[in-house]
């Protein structure tokens, strides 16, 4: 063997030996034909200059420990002499083959699971894309793209077998451009009379969106549940629930709540994958006109606001998950699982806390993700409500804690649209009309200032209005 510092390389010198005598032959005849073609000055010149190659084997033979010699009695039965080179040759191969089949079984692992590791395929596309970023911003964003490599949990996988039943119900329920409305629905909000039943009602009560019911689907989690959907609508889909016990009323934060977000967000995921744009609504959203003609065309990515500072393009407005467009392209399926694996990151937080806190990563620049956020003079809700009916597309229960004080505000808010398209076309405009709600619900008092400054760990996103 040939020690390589703490290392040890094992020569087959039988080997060795055949390969420098076909060295030699070749070696000498390149020789004799340069020579007869340049009269062999320079092939003579070149030729005496270089090692012969007999002499390297032989002094690696002398510097090799353990080297059999006519010193060594023992040379005859070391394992690694040219006798028994059939044998080493045996067992390198099979190590190589176990190598082999380790890996493959490694590959079909990763293959297996969407939302652990990426695949190959996605990861030169990925990397094709960062290629060519980098050469319209002149490598300026490097730093960040290799910050972003650098993250654990990172998943550029795709939908690992899409359902055929989720495939056909989308295709059903989609408009002409691909897109779908998205709402869930567990066993609490399905009862009669519950959750469920205002929000159908306020399709029908709308101002043009009892048509939009063709394309709501309504994604549920349990029989029970399920079979209250299909008696209420005609696109009910009963996903596949492993991530827990989703049939009672859920708190804001709970563990139940987190699994369902988060095993929501993973859905959407797969919908922009099949090829389907969305605009996912929680079932405590009053639809009262159309609100696709307000929506930003050329965004990929649009947010309802608990609180809207007047500016759509500003980072700094708080959203709410409960409403969101996402057109399906390759930044939005990019955005969307770079949003569920940052959650690694902020465990015991839910999708709109871990949005707030990704949303100025300068990597959703770099992948030209087009965000804006809607305005609550629209799409408003119970902590910043839309003063104007002559305006308002949707209005969201949100900053409300109970499903009894949800359901009690949101029936008084379709009286108050109900009184409102019984005026007439003059007296909406003249009476300028709004909402006697929130009662129940709404933003709190704010707390007293404390006397003292706030601790260094103060961490405001552990007060979030719902």
């Amino acid at each position: 063997m040939v020690k390589c510092g703490s290392e040890y390389t094992i020569v087959d010198f039988q080997w060795f030996d055949d390969c420098m005598a076909e060295s030699d032959s070749n070696r000498q005849h390149l020789i004799s034909r340069q020579d007869r073609k340049e009269g062999g000055s320079s092939s003579r010149i070149e030729g005496s200059s270089l090692p012969h190659p007999n002499s390297v084997r032989q002094t690696m033979k002398d510097n090799t420990p353990n080297s059999p010699g006519k010193n060594n009695a023992a040379g005859d039965n070391n394992p690694w002499n040219p006798g028994n080179h059939l044998s080493v040759r045996w067992v390198m191969q099979f190590t190589m083959f176990l190598a082999l089949f380790a890996v493959l079984c490694m590959f079909l692992f990763i293959s297996a699971s969407p939302f652990q590791s990426p695949t190959f395929s996605h990861l030169t596309a990925v990397s094709k894309e960062f290629e060519r970023i980098e050469r319209e911003e002149n490598g300026t964003r490097r730093d960040w793209i290799l910050e972003f490599w650098s993250m654990k949990g990172v998943d550029f996988g795709v939908l690992a077998d899409p359902d055929r039943r989720l495939e056909n119900i989308l295709k059903e329920a989609s408009m002409e451009d691909k897109t779908v409305i998205i709402t869930t629905l567990n066993d609490a909000w399905a009862e009669p009379g519950s959750i469920f039943d205002l929000f159908l009602e306020s399709f029908r009560l709308g101002n043009q969106t009892q048509r939009l019911l063709n394309h709501l689907v309504v994604i549920t989690y349990d029989q029970h549940t399920h079979g209250r959907c299909l008696a209420m609508h005609k696109y009910c889909y009963l996903a596949e629930n492993k991530e827990g016990n989703f049939t009672g009323e859920m708190f804001y934060m709970s563990p139940n709540y987190l699994q369902l977000i988060w095993g929501r967000a993973k859905f959407l995921c797969s919908v922009l994958e099949l090829g389907y744009n969305f605009l996912f609504t929680d079932t405590d959203i009053m639809w009262l006109r159309d609100p696709f003609s307000l929506l930003d065309e050329d965004a990929d990515f649009q947010i309802a606001c608990d609180f809207f500072n007047g500016n759509s393009s500003d980072i700094s407005n708080f959203p709410n998950g409960g409403f969101k467009f996402m057109r399906s392209n390759a930044r939005t399926i990019w955005f969307i699982k770079f949003w569920i694996n940052a959650r690694i990151y902020f465990p015991g937080f839910g999708e709109q806390a871990v949005f707030n806190m990704i949303k100025l990563h300068p990597l959703i620049s770099v992948m030209k993700v087009k965000i804006r956020f809607l305005s609550t003079d629209y799409f408003g809700g119970f902590c910043q409500p839309s003063r104007d009916l002559n305006q308002v597309s949707t209005m969201h229960a949100n900053c409300c804690v109970g499903i009894d004080n949800k359901i009690n505000d949101l029936k008084i808010l379709l009286e108050d649209w109900k009184k409102y398209i019984a005026l007439s076309e003059f007296d909406r405009l003249r009476f300028n009309s709004s909402w006697t709600v929130p009662q129940r619900c709404g933003m709190p008092d704010p707390p007293p200032i404390p006397a003292e400054p706030l601790p260094e760990d103060h961490n405001p996103m552990q007060n979030i209005p719902q």
